[in-house]
């Protein structure tokens, strides 16, 4: 199976299925004497787990991350990083009732198409559990960008109808509720909401938002590995996001080159911006700003309605899905989008260390 690896000189590949013995992943290129510890990656892990019943699954993984390689006494010593993260409580039988049915808005028609078998099982490798291993490399990844003063901060901007308006806005308050929404007022609706679905067995979608602050100018390439483009690869990656924007994204179809256009000036000595609406990136490349961009995520596509859908047959048929699944998977989502947003800029970092002659002889020295 192909597409399973991201990056050039920081190349993150994972393996393993929803329902499989375990998820791992394989880290390459991470530079050496990065200080590391498990509690760095647990932090990230727990933000994602599952067993939260009021938002999501009630599926209990305590996802314990095990390191097998490319650490010693606490740091990276630049050889191959290994991570396996087992899988301890698994319901394979809850599956067994869409063996030979394709669940609307899955991936199950168009994987049993392109394999000619597939793992019902959850999903099998299509499972939105895959994300645990981006999140255990994405830790890594941040500790990277943390030596170099770089921060990668997501947080939910809406579910549903539900948005954190500006006013609002704090966020302090976003690790402070289960929805993860800078706003404590806004999540309680937001949770109001979620509960609501649930009673109605529906789902429901939404939005997270991302700031990455301290990326130097310069950051990307000009032409197809553009930092926003390789943004968007690495975040339309993720299981659910059907929209990808940076900066004022939509809404700068809307304005005029005036109202758009970002004025440079000087800020306590430094090179500035009135406004972000470029959000941090220009021609392709950081500019020394914040780098922000929006990330939209549709409804969970497993719920409990009866559904039309076709057999493998190709048979019409109807489908109840039963199991344990998320009524929303965005709260969870945004460590998601921190994680692959981290590995795609450390990517693009390591790669653009050979850009400058001057960089490469103040390395040498």
């Amino acid at each position: 199976m192909s597409g399973s690896i991201f990056g050039k000189m920081f190349r993150v590949s994972t393996f393993g299925e929803s329902h499989g013995p375990a998820l791992g992943v394989t880290i390459d290129g991470c530079p050496s004497n990065i200080q590391i510890t498990l509690e760095d990656i647990m932090k990230n892990m727990d933000r994602r787990k599952p067993g939260n019943g009021q938002i999501g699954t009630t599926r209990k993984e305590d996802d314990l991350v095990e390191i097998l390689s490319g650490t010693f006494e606490g740091a990276t010593t630049g050889t191959p990083i290994a991570l396996l993260i087992r899988n301890n409580n698994q319901k394979s039988h809850d599956y067994s009732n869409i063996k030979d049915v394709f669940r609307p808005s899955h991936a199950d028609y168009t994987f049993d198409q392109k394999y000619g078998i597939r793992d019902y099982r959850g999903g099998g490798r299509s499972s939105g559990r895959e994300t645990a291993a981006r999140v255990a490399a994405g830790a890594i990844a941040k500790r990277f960008l943390e030596e170099l003063g770089i921060t990668v901060t997501a947080y939910t901007r809406s579910i549903g109808p539900i948005e954190v308006n500006d006013a609002e806005f704090n966020l302090n308050e976003a690790r402070e509720n289960p929805v993860n929404m800078p706003s404590n007022k806004t999540a309680q609706l937001a949770l109001d909401y979620i509960a609501k679905m649930r009673t109605e067995k529906d789902s429901v979608g939404g939005s997270v938002e991302c700031i990455i602050s301290g990326v130097p100018a310069g950051i990307g390439e000009t032409v197809f590995d553009k930092l926003d483009a390789t943004l968007a690869y690495a975040i339309m990656g993720i299981g659910g996001v059907k929209a990808f924007e940076v900066g004022s994204g939509i809404e700068a179809s809307k304005l005029q080159g005036s109202e758009y256009n970002d004025a440079f000036c000087i800020q306590d000595g430094k090179v500035a911006k009135k406004t972000n609406h470029s959000g941090g990136i220009l021609g392709g490349m950081s500019d020394g700003t914040d780098i922000f961009f929006k990330a939209h995520f549709k409804p969970t596509p497993s719920i409990a309605q009866m559904q039309h859908t076709i057999n493998k047959n190709l048979e019409e048929t109807t489908i109840e899905i039963v199991g344990r699944h998320d009524p929303v998977i965005v709260p969870r989502a945004v460590v998601v989008v921190e994680s692959m947003a981290a590995i795609a800029l450390a990517d693009l970092i390591l790669c653009n260390l050979g850009s400058n002659i001057n960089t490469i002889l103040k390395l040498s020295k």
